[in-house]
Formats: structure tokens, C-alpha cells, sequence
């Protein structure tokens, strides 16, 4: 029953949130306790655990469907067990909308930078796929996303674009209660540091290409277990990622890109393959077919 391990995975937490224990920082006002994200305990590693999927950009290449799209979010997760990575970005009133570039122009009929626009003034353009299609589809709220998350127990993780400040991001998450279906990506000791001290009750995804990557960040003052290791886009020694699991903490790797292709040429059993190496999450392009390697279709 794989095929049905997120879904059990996350209503499971859900259902047991309240009984986690209080973290030990405070929260702003510094009277209110957080209670750790219910992530924090259901991701940690544990050995034969099902692979999960990572959808990058919440979806890529897809005719009729383009990437950060709600609409893509839902197609996809109508097939297939999956987390999904997203990216955020700030309009020029600062209302948080998903897109991956600085410019609307490769993925909307809009041109030019997303911060010259308000989100009222984004209404006027549709969504694009890959293939330059345009669709009905209207780039997202970010508060949205949420609510369609929280309301059918998927996790997100949340890609915070650079002109967005991660406060900003984190505040949105707690006005929708949605802590418990969201990880921050972050991708320096600096930005690991700035997400842990805003949100300590939050599961962290952090760069852990490498051992000393990885020891950097095992004497820091982030504990393992808020930890989600992002291993690079590359294949690293899989003493890596027994060190990493080791410490409780699962691997993510970035398929996206050459190893995705690799896989398209040689095979999509190379998924099953990297994941009896140590991988435990897949954060890819090729989300059907990777879930049908893993066996994690619905």
C-alpha cells in the first residue's frame, strides 16, 4: 500500500499534533510556546520507510498545465503520492503569489519584472505551460496554496524567492495554520540560521551536498531533528547518506535535471535503484514517472 503512505503519513500527524511536545524556544511575544510542526516527527528517517516524490516547481513540463499552478497542484496530486516544492514570490503591493522567475515573461502572458505589478494589476494575465501554451489558470496566492493544502493534508515545500524576506513567508504559514503541512527550503548556514531563530517549531530543508556541508550544520545550533537534507543535484557516496540517516534525518535528492534525463535514457528503474543507495526523497521533474518506478501512483 504504498501508494497510500503520504496520505496516511500526514493525517496521521495531523491527528497526533497535539500531543508533540512543546519546543523549547518561544515564540515572538515570548510568552506563547510553539509546538513543534507535526513534520518534524512524521519525516524524520526511519529504515525501509517509502520514498517520496518531490515535485519541483509544483510541476514542469506538462502540456496544459504550467509550473506553481494551483490547477497543476491538484492534477497532479489526483495521480500520484507526492510532496510539492514551490516557489514564492512578492508583487509590488506585497501580496505573496507563487512564481519562479523575476519576470512574468516565460511563464505568463504578463511581461516584465513581477514586482512592477500590484497582484489586482497580475489578474489581467493567464499562465503559460512549457510549451508556451496559455492557459485559463491566474498565478496563484500564496494563502491559497495553503488553505488547498492544509485542507487535503499535502506538504509543501517553500522555496522563499530573494525578494521576499522569510519572516514574511513564515507569517503567512501561521495565519493559515499550515505549519504542520509546510517545510522552508533554505540553502546557506545563514538563511538555515535566519528560518530556525523565526521558526523554530519548523522542518527545515538544508544543503548537505557533501560531509563537511554536513558537519557545518551538525555543529550549528539547529537541532537534526528540524533537519530535511537536501544532497545536491548530483549522486554523493553513500556513506553520506548513512551518516545523514544515521542522525534521523532524511535525504532529498535534486533528479531535476541530468539525472532525470539519465533516467528518461537508461531506465526509470534508476529511481529504485538511487533509493536502495539512501535516498529518500526525489525532488524531480519527472514526477509520473518517477512515481510509477517507486510504486507510488494511486
Amino acid at each position: 500500500m504504498k501508494h497510500l503512505y503520504l496520505i496516511l503519513l500526514v493525517f496521521g500527524m495531523l491527528s497526533c499534533k497535539n500531543e508533540s511536545k512543546p519546543a523549547t524556544n518561544q515564540a515572538k511575544n515570548n510568552t506563547e510556546v510553539l509546538k513543534p510542526s507535526a513534520l518534524i516527527d512524521a519525516f524524520k528517517y526511519k529504515e525501509n520507510a517509502a520514498p517520496i516524490i518531490s515535485v519541483h516547481r509544483g510541476g514542469k513540463g506538462l502540456k496544459n498545465y504550467p509550473e506553481n499552478s494551483l490547477e497543476t497542484l491538484i492534477y497532479i496530486n489526483d495521480s500520484i503520492s507526492a510532496i510539492y516544492e514551490i516557489d514564492v514570490a512578492k508583487t509590488k503591493d506585497g501580496v505573496l503569489v507563487l512564481l519562479h522567475d523575476n519576470s512574468l515573461d516565460r511563464t505568463s502572458t504578463g511581461t516584465g519584472n513581477l514586482t512592477n505589478y500590484t497582484y489586482n494589476q497580475l489578474l489581467d494575465f493567464n499562465l503559460k505551460d512549457d510549451y508556451g501554451t496559455v492557459t485559463n489558470f491566474k498565478i496563484p496566492l500564496f494563502s491559497d496554496v495553503l488553505k488547498w493544502a492544509k485542507a487535503n493534508a499535502v506538504v509543501l515545500t517553500v522555496d522563499i524567492k530573494k525578494s521576499v524576506a522569510a519572516k514574511d513567508v513564515i507569517s503567512a504559514i501561521r495565519t493559515e495554520k499550515a505549519e504542520d503541512v509546510c517545510v522552508i527550503i533554505t540553502y546557506t548556514m545563514e538563511q538555515a540560521h535566519t528560518a530556525y531563530k523565526l521558526a523554530p517549531d519548523l522542518l527545515l530543508s538544508v544543503s548537505a551536498r557533501n560531509t563537511k556541508e554536513f558537519n557545518w550544520l551538525l555543529q550549528s545550533s539547529i537541532p537534526p531533528e528540524n533537519m530535511f537534507a537536501f544532497t545536491g543535484t548530483r549522486l554523493s557516496p553513500e556513506q553520506l547518506y548513512a551518516s545523514i540517516h544515521n542522525k534521523g534525518i532524511k535525504t532529498i535528492l535534486g533528479t531535476l535535471g541530468n539525472l532525470d534525463k539519465q533516467a528518461e535514457t537508461k531506465g526509470d528503474s534508476l529511481y529504485a535503484l538511487w533509493h536502495q543507495k539512501g535516498i529518500d526523497v526525489f525532488a524531480t521533474d519527472r514526477p509520473f514517472a518517477a512515481a510509477r518506478a517507486l510504486q507510488l501512483s494511486k
